[in-house]
C-alpha cells in the first residue's frame, strides 16, 4: 500500500499526502468515493481530502446531521462497516434522510494516533454489499497510511495535525466556527447551543451546514432566524 501511495504522490497528479492516499483507496479497495476527515470531540471537524466531489458532498451531508458512520467510527475507536444503509438507518435517521437514495454503503475506519482519536477515513459505495476480507485488509493498512499523512513530528515529541495536509480538501468548515461564534455572541447564548441551532437550520431547510454558516457570515441570514 504504501509503495502505490509513493508511486501516485511522485506522478504529482494530486496534491499532499492524504489526497493521494483518497485516490488509491478508491481504486484498490473498489469504492466510488472516499474522504479524509480530521475530528474532535465537539462539533468540530476539518474536511482534509477527497477523492471526488461526491465524496465532499457526502461527508458534508454527515456534518449538516450531525450523525453517520463516520461519527460512530471516531467515538468508538472501531471500524464502522455498514454494506446497506437503508437497512441500517435507523441508526442514522437524519443522514440517511439525506443520503436516500444517494449511497448503498459506507466504511468508515478511525484514524489514531496511538490512542489518540484524529478523525476518519471514509469509504463510499452507491451499490449494496460487503466488501472482501482482501478489500477491508487493504482498507485498514490505507488507513494507517491516512493517519500518518495527518501527523506531523514537531521534534519534541510531540505529534501534532499537520495544518498542510488541509490544502488538499476543495473547501472546509472554518466557516462554521465562525459563524457559530458570530451566533453565540448575537443571541447572547454558549457556543455549543449556537452550533445546535445553526445545524437545526441547516437540516430542517435541507441545507448543507456550510451554507448556511456562510449565509450568516454575509449577513443573508440573520441572528433573528435562529431565535427560540
Amino acid at each position: 500500500m504504501w509503495r502505490l501511495v509513493a508511486d501516485r504522490a511522485d506522478q504529482r497528479t494530486f496534491t499532499g499526502w492524504a489526497g493521494v492516499v483518497c485516490q488509491v483507496v478508491a481504486e484498490q479497495v473498489g469504492v466510488d468515493a472516499t474522504s479524509i476527515a480530521v475530528r474532535s470531540s465537539t462539533h468540530t471537524e476539518e474536511l482534509v481530502a477527497v477523492s471526488g466531489p461526491w465524496a465532499g458532498q457526502l461527508e458534508e451531508l454527515q456534518y449538516t446531521a450531525g450523525e453517520g458512520p463516520g461519527v460512530d467510527a471516531y467515538q468508538s475507536g472501531v471500524p464502522v462497516l455498514v454494506p446497506d444503509l437503508a437497512a441500517a438507518g435507523h441508526r442514522w435517521p437524519g443522514f440517511a434522510e439525506l443520503t436516500a437514495g444517494r449511497v448503498g454503503a459506507v466504511f468508515a475506519f478511525p484514524l489514531r494516533e496511538g490512542a489518540a482519536p484524529l478523525g476518519t477515513l471514509e469509504l463510499y459505495r452507491r451499490r449494496r454489499g460487503p466488501l472482501s476480507l482482501d478489500q477491508l485488509a487493504d482498507a485498514a493498512a490505507l488507513a494507517d497510511l491516512a493517519a500518518t499523512a495527518l501527523v506531523v513530528d514537531t521534534g519534541d515529541g510531540v505529534a501534532e495535525s499537520a495544518p498542510w495536509a488541509r490544502a488538499d480538501a476543495p473547501g472546509h468548515y472554518d466557516d462554521v466556527n465562525v459563524a457559530t461564534g458570530m451566533l453565540a455572541a448575537e443571541l447572547d447564548i454558549d457556543v455549543e447551543d449556537a452550533f445546535l441551532r445553526l445545524r437545526a437550520h441547516a437540516f430542517s431547510h435541507d441545507q448543507p451546514l456550510l451554507e448556511v454558516a456562510r449565509a450568516v457570515l454575509g449577513r443573508r441570514l440573520g441572528a433573528e432566524a435562529f431565535r427560540d
